[in-house]
């Protein structure tokens, strides 16, 4: 009998999905979410631009990773942004699980936080990471009228968020209106095209994209704009994560004091 237990106990062993143990973050955005799941012992690499898991080794940028590194890491699960950076091939030489990380809606990313937790036996820390969030949003205002508003990512040569960018469902779920210049995630376009659409609100990133733009409203183009202006860190505002919500937050709140036509 005892051996037909064991049997048993061997079989729902080998049926139950292994959980990540040692992950290798190539996401930047991912780090976040990480945290606040609380594994930041589990993070055995990491992408150079990430200031979090100081015991992590560095294994390149998330554009050019290190793959030999990586292997020599032996991970169990990768977090990579794009197939681009990392392909097939890639994975297939670690010889670990691939997740991408790539939310560009606050939906997407409560989904992912979901897929990261059962991934690392982690769904209690994740089901209340979920629930904090979505009660952030609980507050907001609607603003009297909906302003439109750009988000400039770069400034030379000049370039903003499009559709598919998280920052573009920030601005809606706060109350205004990404101006539409296409569906891609970033946009290069020429400031008459700005000038055009007259946003309500221009937000401005100051980060490793956008080191040290000339303010907008002290560019000669854009003296013809109405606009209210706003400078915010890049890497607080574009990275797809738990924050993204705090932004919705303090968005709503300049958008419900009056900006608007």
């Amino acid at each position: 009998m005892s051996r037909y237990l064991l049997l048993l106990t061997a079989l729902l062993f080998l049926a139950e999905p292994a959980l990540a143990r040692r992950i290798v973050v190539l996401a930047p955005a991912a780090g976040d979410i990480l945290l606040q799941l609380g594994l930041e012992d589990q993070v055995v690499g990491k992408t150079r631009s990430l200031e979090e898991f100081p015991q992590a080794l560095k294994v390149g940028s998330h554009i050019k990773p290190n793959v030999e590194l990586i292997k020599g890491l032996n991970p169990d699960l990768l977090i990579i942004s794009s197939n681009r950076f990392f392909s097939e091939q890639m994975s297939a030489a670690v010889g670990a699980e691939t997740f991408v990380y790539s939310p560009k809606t606050l939906d997407d990313i409560l989904q992912q936080i979901d897929n990261l937790a059962r991934l690392t036996g982690r769904e209690a820390a994740g089901t209340e990471l979920s629930r904090r969030l979505r009660r952030q949003l609980q507050g907001l205002q609607r603003p009297q009228t909906t302003p439109k508003v750009v988000y400039e990512i770069s400034s030379m040569p000049l370039s903003v968020a499009g559709q598919h960018n998280i920052i573009s469902d920030i601005i809606r779920t706060a109350g205004g209106e990404p101006v539409d210049f296409g569906t891609r995630k970033i946009i290069k376009l020429g400031s008459e095209a700005v000038l055009i659409n007259q946003p309500d609100l221009y937000i401005y990133q100051i980060g490793p994209m956008n080191m040290n733009p000339t303010p907008p409203q002290e560019r000669g183009a854009y003296k013809r704009l109405k606009s209210r202006y706003l400078k915010v860190d890049q890497l607080k505002w574009s990275r797809a994560n738990s924050q993204s919500f705090a932004r919705v937050v303090e968005l709503n709140r300049i958008l419900a004091s009056g900006v608007g036509r």
